[in-house]
């Protein structure tokens, strides 16, 4: 037997070992199992695999993602972390079962911080292969992101984890109009304009989900209707974080596209032009140009504007 296929060999009877432990009735031998299984899943893309073929492994640990101790639920979801960075290993970690359990964990108000944000990222994670999106739209999970942001506004550090998540799943169009019809832009908008400078990410983030929900017409047409859009855009472009401004851009360029008027709302902040200018010097190669059409629509409205103004005079 070769050294690589003896060291296999071991690691894989140190996981069944481990899986025994964590079905034990005493939490201390299951925060044991737990221990070693994210111990070897952490780096070793192989254990990940050897782990996830053994049958009934992946169901054990989600079950256990609802154990009543919370050290039990954090490891347990450490360990499914770990193995949903395996590109192969995604789809079939995002089961229903796995998905309800960690809705369970998102909505629950006794879930501890530490397991909030690895189901959040559990999410993330698993969403990021394009076939599961759809079913954690089938399964409630964005209404119930948007309600836990919803109910996070205070906490910087849960809020940026559920913000992620979300703009991973809202970029499948019906997981957007999920999200839209679960009130997401106006719990946007409050993050953005609740936020100080010393938490301008998280504005960032909830400008960027922003961004991805406009490109779809439920998305833009809600974001029309919300009272001084541009005014908030306005705010946003003020924000030092250039996350906050490309964000920004990206939100106005589909609404000047949609909109005329949006476009003469805009005309009307003599600051607007200069804040573009800005940013189509300093951002990046992508936003200088969104920065620059930006500009040019302004521009040409001024020109009309001035036009009119000089007919009236005229025909006065």
């Amino acid at each position: 037997m070769s050294v690589s296929s003896s060291s296999s060999s071991r690691v894989f009877d140190t996981i069944n070992e481990c899986l025994i432990l964590v079905q034990s009735d005493s939490h201390e031998t299951q925060e044991k199992g737990l221990q070693t299984l994210a111990a070897v899943t952490k780096v070793s893309p192989q254990n990940r695999t050897l782990l996830a073929q053994i049958d009934g492994a992946i169901s054990t640990l989600a079950t256990l993602t609802n154990a009543s101790s919370s050290i039990i639920q954090t490891l347990s979801l450490l360990v499914l972390f770990n193995l949903s960075l395996n590109l192969d290993l995604k789809q079939s970690l995002a089961d229903m079962e796995t998905i309800y359990h960690l809705n369970s964990l998102i909505n629950s108000s006794s879930c501890s911080i530490d397991s909030c944000k690895l189901a959040s990222s559990l999410i993330c994670s698993l969403a990021m292969f394009d076939k599961n999106k759809a079913k954690f739209g089938v399964a409630g999970t964005v209404q119930l992101l948007v309600k836990a942001i919803e109910s996070s506004l205070l906490d910087s550090a849960d809020s940026h984890h559920l913000l992620s998540s979300l703009a991973e799943l809202v970029q499948f169009h019906g997981n957007c109009t999920l999200a839209v019809r679960g009130g997401v832009v106006p719990v946007l908008l409050q993050v953005v304009q609740s936020t100080d400078n010393n938490n301008e990410d998280l504005a960032g983030t909830s400008l960027t989900v922003l961004g991805l929900l406009v490109r779809f017409d439920e998305g833009l047409n809600a974001v029309k209707k919300t009272n001084e859009i541009i005014s908030s855009m306005l705010s946003a472009l003020r924000r030092r974080s250039l996350l906050c401004k490309e964000g920004a851009v990206d939100i106005l360029v589909r609404l000047f596209d949609d909109s005329d008027e949006c476009v003469r709302e805009a005309f009307m902040f003599s600051e607007f032009s200069s804040l573009l200018a800005d940013i189509s010097v300093r951002g990046s190669a992508r936003v200088r140009d969104k920065a620059d059409l930006l500009m040019r629509k302004i521009a040409k409205v001024s020109l009309e504007t001035n036009m009119e103004l000089a007919c009236s005079l005229y025909d006065y």
